[in-house]
């Protein structure tokens, strides 16, 4: 058994834990009304596509938000290689944690860590080290690992993955992590790789209050503006968890210049559970040229 090894630990939880169920949960997501109502969307093909802005609350919820963004994503071809950049909602671990290689496992099979990315990404001391406790109870990235298997199992192709966590979202943070993402990227083909910043949006509170303050963080995504995100979140107290991780997908799109950001589906979790006065909104982006 290659060495790390992280096992699910929300399998079952946030999403089904048998691989029979899980695989037909993600057709039903795919298919939806709420959903994208397709695999692929063959919209994208031709596309340079850079990352795209995911959530990742239990699959019942968020599930059908995110797979318009993974429709995107495999119309524009499938990548070797998936950077995934994370909140660390549970507080253990680096302030940035880097996995530093072995293999995920999800219902699904297994997929393996690109160790010599990671080794790379993790020399550019500070903030930055190879962690897996950051890892360990984390799901913000866990959850996105099965859209990944599905959708590439479907197109035959392997990949590979490096599961990122921030603890620490500050603009330092976040400079200093798109920075590093940069100069390890020099070393690989930008056209084989594809960024997953996951968040979930405002927390408990009205749809239409979510609505009013999620533009807010909106206006800077589509500006590509990394440090008018972060001072957003501030400014109107927007309680959006992935704010480090989004900000820097968004600094590496604007340094590498030619890329816009588009809105593909938002929602709210009032949209399956019938209450929309508490609700937990998300919202899928595209980063592209």
């Amino acid at each position: 058994m290659p060495r790390p090894f992280r096992k699910p630990y929300v399998a079952g939880y946030f999403y089904p834990g048998e691989r029979g169920e899980l695989l037909n949960e993600l057709d039903r997501i795919f298919k939806s009304g709420r959903g994208p109502g397709l695999v692929i969307d063959k919209r994208w093909a031709g596309k340079k596509v850079l990352g795209g802005i995911f959530p990742h609350a239990g699959y019942q919820y968020s599930g059908e938000i995110a797979a318009h963004g993974y429709a995107a994503y495999f119309g524009s071809g499938l990548k070797k290689l998936i950077i995934l950049i994370g909140p660390n909602h549970h507080g253990l671990g680096a302030s940035i944690s880097v996995y530093p290689g072995g293999v995920w496992e999800t219902p699904l099979g297994v997929v393996k860590v690109d160790k010599d990315f990671s080794n790379i990404l993790s020399s550019y001391k500070g903030y930055i080290a190879l962690d897996e406790q950051g890892h360990k109870y984390e799901h913000s990235i866990e959850v996105h690992i099965p859209f990944l298997q599905y959708l590439h199992s479907l197109g035959n192709k392997e990949f590979s993955i490096v599961p990122i966590t921030m603890l620490l979202q500050v603009s330092n943070a976040v400079i200093e992590l798109g920075d590093a993402l940069l100069e390890t990227l020099k070393s690989y083909d930008i056209d084989d790789i594809f960024i997953v910043a996951s968040t979930d949006f405002t927390h408990y509170e009205s749809s239409e209050e979510a609505r009013s303050k999620d533009e807010k963080a909106f206006e800077s995504i589509i500006n590509l503006d990394s440090i008018s995100l972060i001072q957003n979140v501030y400014e109107y107290d927007i309680s959006m968890c992935g704010f480090g991780p989004t900000a820097t997908l968004l600094y590496i799109a604007k340094r590498l210049g030619g890329y816009k950001a588009e809105l593909l589906k938002y929602g709210h979790s009032g949209e399956v559970t019938g209450d929309d006065s508490n609700v937990v909104s998300y919202a899928t982006f595209i980063i592209y040229k």
